[in-house]
């Protein structure tokens, strides 16, 4: 995974007009926690920090005061309407250690033909890894598979040094057979609803 190097400020202001003074100079109010340690709070810059948190479980490395640290993303706030980000909670790694985090399932091939629908019961799956070396994402193939079928957590491949954080026997993709639409039912109640009115 690559590391990505941000130097950020320590935040000696706090408060909602702080945060929005931050935010108007292109800043990002973030703590910095873990370890047993004292949470920092900091500045860092917007744009290079938005540009970071396009890939998840991104490790960044941050300069703060001359001190530098390994972090990785923990909690982003981002405004409601506009997606800018209002703030992080960066969580410390050391190099070796192994941390729980969650990866993105992606899928690959056709399911069986017949209209068959794939259910994403777990959005993302928890995995242990190494902090230097967490995954982006992990791939499964559905090629084939019909409804009824579905692919639980020990199903899926991990790189080396990864493993699961959740029960084997967790059930992450499964395929439902297509609903048949009955416009007719909705129809004749609608008809019913009618009829009674009148």
């Amino acid at each position: 995974m690559a590391e990505i190097k941000i130097s950020g400020e320590t935040r000696s202001e706090f408060g909602k007009g702080a945060a929005r003074r931050a935010r108007r100079a292109g800043l990002v109010p973030a703590v910095i926690y873990g370890h047993g340690a004292e949470p920092k709070h900091a500045n860092l810059p917007g744009h290079e920090l938005l540009l970071a948190l396009r890939t998840k479980n991104v490790l960044i490395n941050i300069d703060i005061d001359g001190k530098s640290e390994l972090v990785i993303p923990k909690a982003v706030q981002r405004d409601a309407i506009k997606g800018f980000l209002k703030h992080v909670d960066l969580l410390t790694v050391v190099r070796g250690e192994k941390v729980t985090v969650e990866i993105q399932v992606l899928t690959e091939g056709e399911l069986a033909p017949g209209g068959n629908l794939l259910e994403n019961v777990l959005n993302a799956l928890p995995v242990e890894a190494e902090a230097t070396h967490i995954p982006e994402s992990v791939t499964v193939s559905i090629e084939g598979l019909e409804a009824g079928a579905s692919i639980l957590a020990k199903d899926i491949p991990l790189p080396q040094g990864t493993t699961l954080a959740v029960d084997e026997d967790t059930v992450v993709l499964q395929i439902l057979a297509a609903q048949a639409e009955a416009p007719e039912e909705g129809e004749a109640a609608e008809n019913g609803a009618e009829s009674t009115e009148a």
